[in-house]
């Protein structure tokens, strides 16, 4: 029996991990992609006996339904659009943040860090409903803005139940997870780098986009991956916080899978959002080392 390398091993439950709780679940949606609703939902069976011979009841309607309509492929498009600018906010917004922390002392880094993951101590959903009070047609937000509105005699708008509130809500859920990989990135950086391209005659803006930038990128594109992924399937708070317009694709996998009982239409459109995930991100990682080798050359 040949023996297991230490790499090998160590890499067996992660791998084991990925087939059962990835790569096992969506070859079964995938199966349940070509197979028929039940007459009272969920699966049809995909094999029946005929005469004593074996029958198989396998479709390509499922697939086929979903190019037949534009309703799917856009509400695909506007849930990339709103997952990409949600990720671009956190990260406009988390790159100071972190780098604060990381430049702190120790004692008030610690406290940094803790008002940054003091959001996860309270419900999901209680935060979401928080959100729904300050975006309420009687908020103070909403009051604040409308009256700064009536000065330049606008008419007065709705905060909720739109793709603003969405988009703010879930900057607002995501934000710690850009933050705390920007944060480990930061803090390993040698200061001694920066001290040492100063001394050289590099600006400010040389230093910062030449030295500090591409190290930055592996833990930014870490945290682009842990917001961008929640983001393009969430669906809690576009149910609570978009109505009908700020419904996502995660709404409408839902509303097949609960709703309408359509196990092998959800199954679809779980598969193709979860190829242009995979695809965005070998792209996404793929940038990220080419980046990452002109920075080591």
């Amino acid at each position: 029996m040949p023996k297991l390398s230490a790499k090998t091993l160590l890499s067996l439950p992660p791998a084991a991990y990925l087939f059962l709780l990835f790569a096992l679940p969506s070859l079964m949606m995938l199966f349940a992609s070509f197979r028929y609703p039940g007459e009272y939902g969920g699966l049809a069976p995909w094999y029946y006996l005929e005469e004593g011979s074996l029958s198989f009841d396998l479709t390509l309607e499922n697939w086929l339904r979903l190019f037949e309509s534009d309703i799917y492929l856009g509400l695909l498009i506007k849930s990339l659009f709103i997952a990409l600018l949600t990720t671009a906010i956190c990260a406009l917004m988390a790159y100071p943040v972190a780098l604060t922390i990381a430049r702190a002392r120790k004692g008030r880094r610690e406290l940094l860090l803790l008002l940054v993951i003091l959001p996860f101590w309270s419900n999901f959903l209680v935060r979401i409903y928080a959100w729904m009070i300050i975006f309420s047609p009687q908020g103070a937000m909403t009051i604040a803005i409308n009256e700064l509105r009536a000065l330049f005699d606008l008419a007065p708008i709705s905060l909720m139940f739109s793709n603003v509130a969405v988009i703010t809500c879930l900057v607002y859920v995501h934000l710690p997870f850009m933050i705390l990989p920007l944060y480990a990135n930061l803090e390993k950086h040698d200061p001694r780098l920066l001290d040492a391209a100063q001394d050289l005659g590099a600006s400010r803006s040389q230093r910062f986009w030449l030295i500090t930038w591409p190290q930055a990128l592996p833990g930014l594109f870490a945290g682009a991956v842990l917001v961008f992924i929640p983001s393009l399937g969430i669906f809690a708070i576009p149910d609570l916080l978009g109505g009908t317009d700020g419904i996502m694709i995660g709404n409408v996998i839902k509303q097949q899978f609960v709703e309408s009982r359509d196990w092998p239409f959800g199954s679809v459109l779980s598969l193709v959002l979860t190829g242009f995930t995979l695809l965005l991100i070998g792209l996404a990682a793929h940038f990220g080392r080419a980046r990452g080798s002109e920075g080591k050359a």
